[in-house]
């Protein structure tokens, strides 16, 4: 009986700081769900800057870690519907499954942008529940990271307190930074880009910039010979000011078009790790401001 006591004594600090397993789909809510989380979650990322979100291999390795998890946070809006349903399936792991509370999907806590009125397969891929990159608008990150963290307070009741002091304190200064951001990029308002694929809308709409052209002809279609040619062509008569690349995405056909038209390439991180200084959210934001203002007129 003794043996049994001091075995339970032993057992009940590990139980009471157990931490939260979570399983982000992209670097961007691994980060915020750290960020929120703090020393109460375990957070692995399924996906990294250099990868392109919406192609990523059912590996072994992420059914595993996606069994072992409490929470999974993704985009969602279809962005990850070529692997994640597949992992989801062959972790038999009740708790994540949609519909779930163990299962977050970011861009639907939030209104999304470019749902297409009709959809068909010469379209390309496009997203049925409109466009899922939602993270690079910092007031719609803002709205998702107070549902996040509620969800991390239902999931894991016992620190809700802690949840709800974490949120507090990202809220103000991401408040502070979001003011911040607008007034350093206000000249950006107005500005004409070539985009390569259509991951800036939510940039774009947030600071004003207007997308003129992208260098994909279908999303997810690579562009050809003549697809160039024709986006040449084109501006000629609707100039652009630059062309703006992700991190993950091949540079080849926007240093061609640059070449062509003497227009700068602008490459983005995109997400947390996209380049050496984006090292969490604040500074991805920060970093793509800085960038962006490279513009000139």
């Amino acid at each position: 009986m003794k043996t049994l006591i001091v075995l339970i004594c032993l057992l009940l600090p590990s139980m009471a700081w157990a931490k939260l397993n979570v399983f982000a789909c992209e670097p961007e809510w691994a980060s915020l769900t750290q960020q929120l989380g703090g020393e109460r979650v375990n957070v692995y990322s399924a996906t990294t800057a250099q990868q392109d979100p919406h192609h990523v291999e059912a590996r072994p390795s992420l059914i595993a870690k996606i069994r072992n998890a409490d929470l999974v946070v993704c985009s969602g809006a279809e962005l990850e519907t070529g692997w994640l349903p597949l992992l989801l399936r062959r972790s038999g792991n009740p708790a994540v499954q949609t519909r779930q509370p163990g299962y977050f999907e970011a861009a639907m806590q939030v209104e999304r942008l470019e749902i297409p009125k009709a959809l068909d397969r010469s379209m390309g891929d496009v997203h049925g529940a409109g466009s899922p990159h939602v993270h690079l608008d910092p007031n719609r990150l803002h709205t998702i990271a107070a549902k996040l963290s509620q969800r991390l307070a239902l999931i894991d009741e016992a620190n809700a307190a802690a949840y709800q002091a974490q949120w507090q304190e990202f809220s103000q200064q991401w408040r502070r930074k979001i003011s911040q951001w607008e007034q350093q990029a206000i000249k950006l308002s107005g500005k004409k880009v070539v985009v390569y694929h259509q991951d800036w809308v939510y940039l774009n709409h947030w600071l004003g910039i207007q997308r003129v052209a992208t260098i994909e002809p279908r999303p997810g279609v690579p562009p050809s010979a003549a697809d160039q040619k024709r986006l040449l062509e084109q501006l000629q008569t609707q100039p652009a000011d630059a062309i703006v690349i992700a991190a993950y995405q091949n540079d080849k056909a926007a240093r061609w078009l640059a070449d062509k038209t003497g227009l700068p390439v602008i490459q983005l991180p995109y997400t947390v790790g996209g380049d050496e200084q984006s090292t969490d959210l604040t500074a991805l934001m920060d970093r793509t401001v800085t960038l962006l203002n490279g513009i000139q007129r």
